[in-house]
């Protein structure tokens, strides 16, 4: 059996491959229940989470991903998420592979936003603000710059010396990065927003989006959590990478949906009927647009078939 750690999937998953394996899965006929999602107390903590994620491809793979989320992991230095994918035969069952799930849900979920923006984002958004400063941030910020002709990026957080040191990294990697600490002046700027936090209560708010702006969710995963208010939501056009997902978990739109705000038949595409071309994306240059991801275990198995493949070589 395969074993990857995070080094090597990350090697294994560049970001142009990672972004057509994830269209090319919400395309086909990838069977995905919706996950399990269980709360989990921890003693003088915030409450974590243990996500279980099946999916698979009849008759090719087969794979499901057992993640925690423990917030309190920001006190001790360490990620808030951990996890390990396994990857196994969708003829024979036989275990193929198990895969960083940290890293793999990190690089999955950035893959996935940098999706949307193809079909949402405008073709020449040059600017980037991307909010938080967790695993996620420096994935957002590749992946992004894949899909857009992105010359400024500005990297926002409640502790400024965390978002310079993910400034400095991408700069490391030749992004034209810097650190904020002003996020409705960069939010007014933007062409692109994209938020990757724990945050409960809402950090962008409607009134700061220019026209053509792009808004990308990715952080929230509960209905309690949100990054945007209900002027954005007024606002925007809005998409989901799943509407079963993301009117369950997502705070982002379950809240508006509950208040009213935003009614069910308002939400314009979930990222499959985009990929297909069932649905249309951005549709005018001043729109403004806003994709809310939950996360969907059909990301996570097309990352982890396309590592299998890749360091294997075998299709």
């Amino acid at each position: 059996m395969l074993v990857l750690d995070g080094e090597r999937t990350r090697a294994a998953l560049p970001w142009g491959e990672l972004i057509d394996a994830i269209a090319a899965m919400f395309a086909g006929e990838c069977v995905m229940p919706v996950r399990h999602h269980h709360d989990m107390e921890v003693p003088g903590e915030e409450e974590a989470t243990l996500l279980l994620m099946p999916a698979w491809v009849p008759g090719r793979y087969a794979g499901v991903k057992m993640v925690s989320v423990f917030p309190g992991n920001a006190k001790r230095a360490l990620p808030a998420i951990f996890g390990t994918y396994l990857l196994s035969s969708g003829t024979t069952g036989e275990m193929l592979a198990a895969i960083d799930g940290g890293e793999l849900t990190a690089r999955r979920t950035a893959a996935t936003s940098a999706l949307a923006a193809r079909y949402l984002a405008r073709p020449d958004a040059a600017e980037l603000l991307v909010c938080g400063t967790g695993r996620l941030s420096l994935n957002l910020l590749q992946a992004h710059a894949t899909v857009r002709p992105i010359k400024h990026i500005h990297v926002w957080g409640r502790n400024l010396v965390s978002a310079e040191k993910i400034a400095a990294e991408a700069r490391e990697l030749g992004l034209p990065a810097k650190a904020v600490s002003d996020i409705e002046t960069a939010a007014r700027a933007a062409d692109i927003i994209s938020c990757g936090t724990l945050s409960s209560e809402p950090l962008v708010r409607g009134e700061w989006l220019k026209p053509g702006a792009h808004l990308d969710l990715v952080g929230g995963f509960k209905p309690s959590m949100r990054e945007s208010d209900n002027e954005a939501i007024r606002r925007a056009s809005v998409f989901v990478d799943t509407r079963a997902g993301a009117m369950k978990e997502a705070g982002d739109i379950v809240q508006p949906l509950k208040s009213g705000v935003l009614k069910e038949n308002a939400i314009k595409a979930e990222l499959a009927e985009l990929v297909r071309g069932t649905r249309s994306g951005r549709s005018a240059a001043e729109e403004i647009t806003l994709f809310k991801s939950v996360g969907a275990a059909l990301e996570d198995l097309a990352g982890a078939i396309l590592a299998y493949e890749t360091v294997t070589g075998r299709k």
